[in-house]
């Protein structure tokens, strides 16, 4: 079969879409051809069956240019593909859905994200299946929809560099992730000045760059920093590429997620896959991992609650969480795992 892709942007080096260059990969040993066509590229190292077409962000933002080329790729490549499958962006789907349609191509639409409305209603109607990985995303509902497995690649994401001991680590916190309100870092800044008054002894590390055009947020984070005094404790770092954040999760013993729930962040089971112990509000997860690690209220003191619990656990139970969340990634969430769905879905 050949497969079309559509995606944001196909860049490995890009810190939040980098991890779907991975998937065009172990795609494309499933399908004799694909075709990825991008908003935007940047970097990439792709198999020979495999062509990017890029819609033209890289070299400058018009959106007639980016519908002329939209239509002229789908249509052009007409006979390179028989299935479509959309990562994300509903947008795609509204263009070009009736087109694929009378083209007789299955459409399969990938949407992982709390919030929905009418058009994001009329883009799965147009799709013959819709894939997600939260049972609480507004996707989840429709009948049309198959819970997927997040798709960790559990090869790279491991506890092979955790080389430090417990002790040098226990104390060590992550944030990762873009740094944006819905995101929360501010309440996890609040959480550890608590932590802070209280004389905890901790590093908190902030690695993700701030969304486009919302610079007011993240200087409001590094004014509470500087306001409660933690400039010594906390660190903020740019984004990072995917395949090198393994190696920082290693280096933490907590990481904290508060996105909420709805949509289903892999950065939580990319850090549990390397050992981490974990931080996180996304309530679906209730029933999958122990919900000691969930908490319950939104709030600072509810975040520093579970993190301060975490800090003091032994080494022995330490272990065992982490092995057990480990366990979780790989039987139910690795790129393996995703891809076999994928393509039994796809080629029905």
């Amino acid at each position: 079969m050949k497969l079309l892709i559509l995606t944001q942007k196909m860049d490995k080096e890009d810190p939040t879409l980098g991890f779907f260059h991975n998937w065009v990969i172990e795609l494309s040993k499933k399908f004799e051809k694909i075709s990825v066509i991008c908003l935007e590229k940047g970097e990439y190292d792709l198999p020979e069956n495999v062509k990017v077409f890029s819609l033209g962000k890289e070299s400058g933002r018009s959106r007639i240019k980016y519908v002329k080329n939209f239509f002229n790729l789908i249509l052009g490549l007409n006979r390179e593909y028989q299935s479509v499958f959309v990562h994300m962006n509903q947008g795609y789907i509204l263009l070009g859905g009736f087109f694929w349609r009378i083209m007789s191509k299955r459409i399969y639409f990938w949407r992982n994200h709390p919030e929905g409305g009418l058009l994001t209603c009329i883009a799965i109607w147009l799709s013959n299946k819709v894939f997600c990985t939260s049972k609480t995303s507004f996707t989840a509902k429709f009948k049309k929809t198959t819970l997927m497995p997040v798709g960790i690649d559990t090869g790279v994401f491991n506890t092979e560099s955790r080389n430090m001991s417990h002790e040098i680590l226990k104390n060590k916190i992550l944030f990762l992730g873009r740094m944006d309100s819905i995101k929360k870092p501010d309440l996890l800044i609040e959480a550890l000045d608590i932590l802070n008054k209280k004389g905890v002894d901790f590093v908190c590390d902030f690695y993700g760059d701030p969304t486009p055009n919302t610079g007011d947020y993240y200087d409001s984070i590094k004014t509470k920093i500087k306001e409660f005094g933690l400039s010594e404790k906390v660190n903020l770092y740019k984004g990072v590429p995917n395949y090198k954040t393994p190696k920082i999760y290693n280096e933490h013993n907590i990481f904290v997620n508060l996105t909420p729930s709805g949509s289903f962040d892999k950065t939580i089971l990319e850090a549990a896959a390397c050992g981490c112990l974990l931080v996180v509000a996304n309530r679906s997860l209730l029933g999958e991992i122990d919900e000691k690690m969930i908490i319950e209220r939104e709030t600072p003191e509810d975040i520093t609650e579970r993190i301060e619990f975490l800090m003091n656990i032994n080494e022995e139970e330490r272990k065992n969480t982490s092995e057990k969340l480990q366990k979780y990634v790989l039987e139910n969430h690795s790129l393996d795992a995703l891809i076999e769905k994928l393509c039994i879905e796809i080629k029905k």
